[in-house]
This record gives structure tokens, C-alpha cells and sequence, in this order.
């Protein structure tokens, strides 16, 4: 079998390396005008047959007989461009770059040429989508909003702006999703700086990878990973924009970038800043107020310690677009954050007023990019960052507060305070978490030619901790715990392209390494000295995986991947947090899924002035060693208890199908339609049960409307509506079979509105938009039944220079 698959894959790589040969060639990249790369456009030599398509970095080569000839390039929705060259044998290698405009012009006929960048992406093989934010980048929405319109995309809030977010792809969240910045963790940054932390308007493009992870991230995930690209460009640009609405939220931010043509010194700076009341209305069977005689009246209540606040930038110097680099970068990235603590895990009947966490991060970052780097073809890219982390946990007030937002009085008539001393039934605390981290991502690729392309990356991720709690005595303080953890992934890449570029495969393999150090004084055996006991642990696992695609005619892609994803433990799973109620477990073992995508993608085709597409994946995941809390984990933190991470015993499996229907009329209408319906099981008290707190069934609709020239000449009014549906769902494993009461545990079956318009002035500097969120103000659960905010308003003013 070995044998007969290497002589099969040589065959098919001789086949794709055969070319006819000419004596001179052309070569260069073509790309539009924000420096995005354009895949697949169209690349001719007028007066012959020869021509070519770019590749997914938007590079071709041709090779042409001696003589002056004229190169047209072209690509679907771009003008055209042309330039005439002279080849001789004395100037054989001749580099062509091409920059092209977009071109609003509509297309009366059937079309199918050339792919956008998006297209391209999604067409290699990877289940995959990618989110454009051109539009969102004008609206009041956050870019965890945009995610959750994606198809097979959930995300799980525990509430409004600032409240625990996790990503679930295809079912699996937590830290079975991996999220990049540019290739960077994004752990490595904090809390503090989050995706909402970062406008869309920065945002080049999202990746979402669904199941399997291609080599370049080097992610150790099993339910997939999302890629935030951020612009890379170094136009002179400056784009500033302040939202306010509901709940007294205000989110401001700030980016834009300076280049010296000559030189090509660049510098790049980006400031945010949001706040939040989140006192948003909530009810429920636990939204209670107490009586002095304990008599409890439901009642809606108003959220009263709840407010977010968080605030950051960064500023990056260095070079762009030089013959020594493409970027070279360094900078610092500075957050922090206040976010107050209402409740635990669930929303019990005693709430919390006085709980808060504090979160700060201050880091140094490098990123240098280079094509062509010693020889053509070879590419290096290094981003990295390194700096310091900190996060307060404080929990001193021991009064008792009702949903009513009053002093819980007791039978006495007088004011009740708990005997524990804080809000949380663990004690007082001020702990105080202290991380040292670093990441470092580096790829190199080389391509062979237009048909073979090696990729070898690495993603180094280190964290060193201490805790201490100036609550504890000096002596507990001495016993404190030091807590080190370190990652390497190793991945090595190989794509081909063959038959035309009708096929296309990647093929790779992962190698995962980590190092679990942990140093806690004790006292020696007779009590004489204190002494560090040492545990120490280095493991290292292997996973592989491909990607491939098959184009059976130009309408109709056929998709298939797999992959064997390791999944490491992370630092809190390992260490613990005080912050959420978590203990350490130093032997947790990685977490491994067997993942399976098969799809197909139909369009994009033009008819007349109307644009289809359809996609559909077929998704299967089979987890096992699974890491997660254990079953009696939900009543514990009710209570307030300490919970510990875990690996569970039983496999869990993973099974559905996801579709998209993306309809497009004349540039000016749009419509998307998405659904995911899927099982997620595993075995608990014996018995096959669904996977809790995970929705099985979800929906997603849009529609988008743009009108040029609406009360002033050259301006544009976009119009904007969503819907969303989710299934009902329980919260909890069901206590057995024919059991009643189990109606306590489920979130209902649940759907909101949303809209929203924008208004671009003819200058295309000004943009007014309004928003409106959950239009019918109906209760949205998500994470655990915790009730997200409703009805809502906002309104945001963007202000747009570009080249000055």
C-alpha cells in the first residue's frame, strides 16, 4: 500500500512539474490597492496563448520566447492594466508587479473567472470561512458579533460587553478553539485585550478553521481556530470612531498609520477604550427579592454591579516595503481592564456587590516579513511578543445583597453580612496572579515552482507565574507556589498543486512539546527549613492531518480534510485560578479528536446582474481523554466551591451538517442564509446523553441593502437586518431516564433581531450609522442560562482620511 500511494503522489508531482520550455520568463505579484494579494487573476501575453493565474499570494510566472511583448492582467470586479516589456537573452528575467482598482461595474452575462481572496481561501480544501469586515467596520458591532453570523460559529457569552466569552466550532469551545492575532495566541495578551477590544475597521480578514488547523498556525486545537489578520498595509491612513448607546456603553478607538516613501519608515498606532454599565434587565426563577421573614418574591431586577472597563493600544515603528524587508516592526502593546463580578458561574439568588477582577498587560512586539529572502520564492515571517501580565482578584466585602440591589435584612431586622467575611463563601481574598509571557511564531516557506510549496513553522509559548494573596499571613505568602509552563509546535507543510490547478493538496504534520514546572515550599520532614518541592514534566505528542480540494468544473469544488488534533493542556487547566473558582491538577494529559470535513462549494457564478453561492460540510469528531470539569462540577460552583479540571473518562463524538447560502443582486442587495444542525454525545451515568450547554441546532440570516446617491449626490446608505435562531438546549446532564423537573435545566428555543444603517457622506470621510439590537426585546440565553441584555441602541460616529 506505502509503495503503490509514493509511486501515485511521484506520478501525479511529475505530471503537475511539466511545462513546456521558452527561453525567457516573467515573473511578480499582483495585488489590490490596500496590498491584499489577488488570487487566481488572470495573467495574458496579448497576441498569443500564453497566459497563467496567479497563486494564493497573487505571484505568477510565465515563460515566453525573446522579443517585446505586451502582459495584461485582469481579475473579476478589478479593472484591467497592461505593460510592455523587452525580453533578450541578455535581460531573460524580467519582474512585473501589478496594483489593481476595484471596479464597481455591474456584469450582464454568466461569469466565472477568477477567485476574490475569500474565494481562494475557501476553495483550498480546509473546512473554512472567511469573514470579510469592510461593512462591519462602519457599524456599532463588535467583532465577537461578527463571528457569531458565521455558519457553524456559536459564541458563548456570559452576558453583556466584558462578560466571559468562549468560541464553539461545530460544538466544541473553550479551549478546544485556538484564537491568533496575526499567528500570536491570543492568551498571550490577557483578558484585557480581547477581540472586542478590537474594532472591525482594523481587521484585514477572519480565518475560521474548523476541525483541522493548517500547518502555518501550529495550533494546538481540536474544534479549530480562528485567525484575526490585521491590516499589514502602511497607506497613510487615520480612522477614529466613538459609539454610545444602552446601558450607558461608550467604545471609542483609534488607528492609522504613516509612511515616508522615500525611506519607508512607518509608524502604526491603534488606541481603544470601552465602558459599560451592563445594568440590563434580568429575570428568572433565581431573580428573587428576600423578605425580612425570608419569604422570596420574584421580581425583574436591573444588573447593579456589573460594570466593564477597558482600555489599550499599540504602537509599532520600524520599516515597510524596503529591499531589506517587506515589514520590520517593533512596538509595545499596553491594556488593562476592571471588571465587576455579579455572580458565579450561574446567576444564583444572592448576588454579588463588591466582587471585582483587575487586569493589566504591558508587552513588547516584533514582526519582520520578507519575500524573496536570499533567493526568490523563499519567504520568512517572525511575530513575537514578550512582556508582563497581571490580574487582581478582589473579595473583601462581607455584606448581603438581594436581586433588588437593597441590604438582605434578617429576621431581626437588621443588616446581614455573611460570617465568612466575603462575597464568595471561600473567605476574603486578595490575590494578586503575576505572569512573565512570551510567544514567538516564525514561518518559512519556499516554492518550488507554481505546483510544489514547502512550509515549515513554529510557535513557541511560555508562561511563568506566581500567586500571592495579601489576605493570608506573611508566612502563608512564603508558601506560595511558583508555576511555569512552556510550548513548542513544530509543523511541516507540503502543497501541491496539479492538473491545471484543479487539484489541490496539503499535507502536514504537527509536533507538539511541553514542559509543566512547578516549585512550592514546604517545610523539611523534622519542620527545621523550608525546602522547594519540585514537579516537573516533559511530554511530546505527534498529530497529521490534510487538506484537499478537487475542481470538477469550475462551478462545483469538492472539499475534503482530516486531521489528528492534539490538544495541551493550558494554564489554567493545569494551575488553577482563585479568579474562577479553579484548582490546580499538575498530571492532566493532552486531549486528542480524530476530525473528518467533506463538503462541496457550488459558485461563485454570475447571471446577469445575480450572484450564487452554496456551500455544505459534512463534520465528524471523535474526542477522547477530553478535558473538562466532572460531572458534579455545575452544583459545586453553584455553591461557591472550588472545581478542578479533569480528564473525563469517556469519549465524547461529534457529528453534523453545515450549510450557506450567499445570494447577491446588481452590488446593491445582499442575502446569507447559514444552519448548523449537529449531535454532540458522550456516556454519563451509563447512559448516552447529549453533551450539556451546548446548542444542537442554530440558524443564522442576514439581508443587506445598499442606495447610492440617498439625499446627497455620491453619498451611500446601507441598510442592515439579522436574525438569529437557537434551539432549545439543556445546561446539565439529565439526572436518568423518565425523570421529571428536568424543564429547570433547559435555555428555550430563542430568537432575536437585529438592525442596523449606515450613512456614508459624499467625501467618504464621515460615516453616521445606528444600530439596534434584539428589536423585540425578547430574552436571549446563552452560556449556562445566563441571560444576555435586551433591547438595545446604539450609535456610532466614524471619521475616515486617507493618504495625507
Amino acid at each position: 500500500m506505502g509503495k503503490h500511494f509514493l509511486t501515485i503522489f511521484f506520478f501525479i508531482a511529475l505530471l503537475s512539474h511539466a511545462q513546456s520550455t521558452k527561453n525567457s520568463a516573467i515573473f511578480g505579484k499582483i495585488t489590490s490597492e490596500d496590498g491584499s494579494p489577488l488570487a487566481y487573476a488572470t495573467v495574458l501575453i496579448k497576441g498569443t496563448e500564453i497566459g497563467s493565474l496567479t497563486d494564493e499570494q497573487g505571484r505568477f510566472e510565465i515563460n515566453m520566447p525573446y522579443g517585446k511583448h505586451t502582459v495584461s492582467v485582469s481579475f473579476i470586479g478589478y479593472g484591467n492594466a497592461s505593460k510592455t516589456i523587452q525580453t533578450s537573452p541578455e535581460n531573460r528575467r524580467i519582474k512585473l508587479d501589478f496594483t489593481l482598482s476595484e471596479n464597481t461595474e455591474t456584469l450582464d452575462e454568466v461569469t466565472v473567472s477568477g477567485k476574490s481572496n475569500k474565494t481562494a481561501l475557501e476553495t483550498k480544501g480546509f473546512a473554512v470561512n472567511a469573514i470579510e469586515t469592510k461593512e462591519a467596520g462602519l457599524r456599532s458591532i463588535q467583532t465577537n458579533e461578527l463571528l457569531n453570523t458565521t455558519v457553524g460559529v456559536k459564541i458563548r457569552q456570559n452576558g453583556g460587553l466584558g462578560s466571559s466569552v468562549q468560541y464553539s466550532l461545530n460544538g466544541l469551545s473553550g479551549r478546544s478553539v485556538s484564537i491568533f492575532i496575526d499567528g500570536i495566541p491570543i492568551s498571550v495578551y490577557g483578558s484585557s485585550y480581547n477581540l472586542n477590544s478590537i474594532p472591525p475597521s482594523m481587521i484585514k480578514n477572519i480565518e475560521v478553521y474548523k476541525g483541522v488547523v493548517p500547518g502555518h498556525l501550529s495550533s494546538d486545537a481540536v474544534g479549530g481556530a480562528i485567525n484575526i489578520e490585521l491590516h499589514d498595509g502602511a497607506k497613510n491612513n487615520l480612522n477614529t470612531s466613538v459609539s454610545y448607546g444602552s446601558f450607558n456603553t461608550l467604545q471609542t478607538n483609534l488607528n492609522g498609520a504613516y509612511r515616508l516613501e522615500k525611506s519607508g519608515f512607518t509608524i502604526k498606532a491603534s488606541a481603544f477604550h470601552n465602558y459599560s454599565d451592563n445594568d440590563y434587565k434580568i429575570s428568572g426563577r433565581t431573580i428573587v427579592d428576600i423578605a425580612p421573614n425570608g419569604v422570596q418574591t420574584p421580581i425583574v431586577a436591573r444588573r447593579f454591579h456589573d460594570a466593564y472597563r477597558s482600555s489599550g493600544g499599540t504602537v509599532q515603528v520600524g520599516y515597510t516595503n524596503v529591499g531589506w524587508a517587506d515589514q520590520f516592526l517593533v512596538g509595545i502593546t499596553a491594556s488593562d481592564e476592571y471588571n465587576e463580578v455579579q455572580h458565579g458561574t450561574f446567576v444564583t439568588i444572592s448576588p454579588y456587590k463588591g466582587r471585582f477582577l483587575e487586569s493589566d498587560a504591558f508587552l513588547g512586539n516584533l514582526t519582520y516579513q520578507k519575500e524573496d529572502l536570499f533567493i526568490k520564492n523563499l519567504d520568512l515571517t517572525v511575530n513575537g511578543v514578550y512582556g508582563k501580565r497581571n490580574r487582581v482578584i478582589n473579595d473583601t466585602v462581607a455584606q448581603a445583597y438581594t436581586w433588588a440591589g437593597e441590604r438582605l435584612v434578617g429576621f431581626d431586622g437588621e443588616y446581614l453580612d455573611y460570617i465568612w467575611g466575603s462575597q464568595n463563601e471561600n473567605g476574603p481574598t486578595l490575590a494578586k496572579i503575576v505572569r512573565n509571557v512570551a510567544s514567538v511564531r516564525s514561518g518559512l516557506s519556499y516554492a518550488i515552482n507554481n505546483n510544489h510549496r514547502i512550509l515549515l513553522n513554529h510557535v513557541y509559548s511560555g508562561i511563568d507565574r506566581e500567586d500571592t494573596d495579601e489576605m493570608v499571613s506573611l508566612l502563608e505568602n512564603t508558601f506560595q507556589q511558583s508555576s511555569d509552563i512552556y510550548k513548542n509546535i513544530f509543523s511541516l507543510s507540503y502543497e501541491l498543486n496539479a492538473f491545471d490547478d484543479k487539484f489541490k493538496l496539503n499535507a502536514f504534520g504537527k509536533h507538539y512539546l511541553q514542559k509543566v514546572l512547578n516549585t512550592k515550599p514546604v517545610f523539611n520532614e523534622d519542620n527545621t527549613e523550608v525546602i522547594d518541592e519540585v514537579y516537573e514534566s516533559n511530554k511530546d505528542y505527534t498529530g497529521y492531518g490534510f487538506a484537499s480540494s478537487y475542481i470538477v468544473i469550475p462551478e462545483i469544488t469538492l472539499l475534503l480534510s482530516a486531521e489528528k488534533a492534539i490538544r495541551l493542556p493550558s494554564e489554567n487547566e493545569v494551575f488553577g485560578d482563585a479568579g474562577d473558582n479553579l484548582l490546580p491538577n499538575l498530571t492532566i494529559q493532552p486531549e486528542t479528536s480524530d476530525n473528518l470535513n467533506i463538503g462541496f462549494r457550488l459558485g461563485k457564478f454570475y447571471i446577469k446582474k445575480h450572484g450564487l453561492t452554496l456551500s455544505t460540510n459534512f463534520f465528524a469528531r471523535n474526542i477522547e481523554n477530553r478535558i473538562g470539569l466532572p460531572a458534579n462540577a455545575d452544583g459545586l460552583r453553584e455553591s461557591d466551591e472550588f472545581v478542578q479540571y479533569t480528564n473525563l473518562a469517556n469519549t465524547a463524538e461529534s457529528k453534523g451538517i453545515e450549510a450557506e447560502f450567499n445570494y447577491t443582486y446588481d452590488n446593491n442587495l445582499g442575502f446569507n442564509f447559514n444552519m448548523t444542525r449537529m449531535s454532540l454525545t458522550t456516556v454519563n451515568s451509563g447512559v448516552e446523553s447529549d453533551v450539556p450547554n451546548v446548542p444542537l441546532f442554530t440558524m443564522n440570516a442576514g439581508l443587506r441593502y445598499t442606495l447610492n446617491n440617498f439625499i446627497q449626490t455620491n453619498s451611500r446608505i446601507n441598510l442592515f437586518y439579522n436574525a438569529y435562531y437557537t434551539d432549545e438546549f439543556a445546561f446539565k446532564f439529565a439526572a436518568g431516564r423518565n425523570t421529571s423537573g428536568e424543564e429547570e435545566f433547559l435555555i428555550p428555543e430563542q430568537i432575536s433581531h437585529d438592525f442596523g444603517l449606515s450613512y456614508t457622506f459624499p467625501k467618504k470621510n464621515f460615516i453616521l450609522s445606528f444600530d439596534v439590537k434584539n428589536i423585540f426585546d425578547q430574552a436571549v440565553y446563552d452560556n449556562l442560562s445566563v441571560q444576555k441584555p435586551g433591547r438595545a441602541f446604539y450609535l456610532k460616529l466614524n471619521y475616515i482620511v486617507n493618504n495625507f
